[in-house]
Order: C-alpha cells, then structure tokens, then sequence
C-alpha cells in the first residue's frame, strides 16, 4: 500500500514537471494584440506569410496606417518569429524582393528588412525601430517597385542620395550610420510603409510640383 502510495506521488511530481515545461514555452507577447499573435504564430519561422496590397480594400486601409515602435527583446518568441517569417516572405519565390516592412504582412510595428546593396556580398538585415533623421539636399532618380503593388514599376525622383539613419537590432543595440545610393533608396522606401506612405505618393508629388 505504502509503495502505491509513493508510485502515485512520484507520478504527480512528473506531470506537474511537464505542465511546467509545456507553460514555460508557450509563446505570448504583451506588445502584440492577440490578432497579431495569432497571424505571427500560424506558421514557423521558415513559412512566408501573406504579403497586403493595395488592390485589396482592407488591405490596402491597413498599409496607410501608421506603424508603431517595438520593444527589442531577443527572447520575445513573438517578436523574433514575425522577424524571421518577414525574411522568409521577402525572399519567396513567388516575391523575391530587396526590402519589407511590418505592414505588408499586416502588422503594424516599426520593423523592416533592407538588402545592403553597399556591403561585401549584398547581406540581408533586419532593423527595428528605424528612422531617418538627415536627408540630403541631393536627389536620385531610381526605378521602384513594390510587393504590395502588383505588376508595376515607376521612376521616381524625389529620393535623397543619402541619408542618415538610426536604429535598434535584435543584439539590443543602437545604431546610427549614413546610407547612400540605391541602399539609402530602400530605406526610404521601407520607412516610408511603417508611416502609411507607398511610392505612389511621390509620384504624386512630383506632378505637383510640375504644376
């Protein structure tokens, strides 16, 4: 009776040890809305998630919204998972794009990924929270395009050769360095898409302008 007794204990102690586990790896994030977690979590890091566009009316009002910064914590599951599934979004074969923002995967927070066209070997880097704090005087015309406007590219000429930029990387670190040329272009480009802005917008601005 007495080694029942203790088998039975013993049994307890074990499956109160695997709820712990089970609970200390469920994946929650107090910066995202529940809505948000659930679209982040529906795949692994490696799947591609739906890229928003403008030729779907609910998307497109979620694309002219304003973003919002992100608390950088490397051991926020959540966050570092929407990282990872932006990455793998960008470079699907059905997208294979040099830049994204949060939005275009429909989540409004401050995070883009930039190809460093300037660097040794054109690498792939996420950045949090980034914003220009310099433009030049001197502009660029540059050949754009879009994830999130299918089927068109247009030349545009409003965008600063170089630029200032700083921002937050997942290592918790603040950054701050200048960009110039195409690269300086993406980043424009990305930073304009947490802030509601897509290239159109300086096309219209351009023919203003003109006026």
């Amino acid at each position: 009776m007495k080694k029942s007794i203790y088998l039975s204990f013993v049994i307890l102690l074990l499956l109160g040890s695997c709820a712990g586990v089970k609970q200390a790896t469920t994946y929650h994030s107090s910066q995202f809305s529940d809505q948000q977690e659930a679209l982040i979590l529906s795949g692994d890091g490696r799947q591609p998630m739906r890229i928003f566009k403008i030729t779907d009316r609910s998307d497109s009002l979620l694309l002219r919204s304003q973003s919002e910064p992100v608390t950088v914590d490397a051991s926020d599951t959540v966050l570092v998972r929407l990282v990872d599934r932006m990455f793998a979004t960008m470079r699907d074969s059905l997208s294979m794009g040099v830049g994204i923002a949060a939005p275009q995967v429909g989540i409004l927070k401050n995070i883009i990924w930039v190809q460093r066209l300037d660097k040794e070997d054109f690498p792939f880097e996420a950045y949090l929270n980034p914003e220009i704090i310099y433009y030049s005087g001197l502009k660029q015309d540059c050949r754009e395009g879009c994830l999130s406007i299918p089927d068109r590219m247009d030349t545009t000429k409003t965008r600063s050769y170089a630029i200032e930029v700083t921002y937050d990387k997942l290592d918790q670190k603040h950054y701050r360095e200048k960009v110039e040329g195409f690269t300086a272009v993406i980043f424009q480009h990305e930073i304009d898409h947490l802030q509601g802005i897509l290239y159109l917008d300086h096309l219209t601005e351009e023919v203003e302008q003109a006026k």
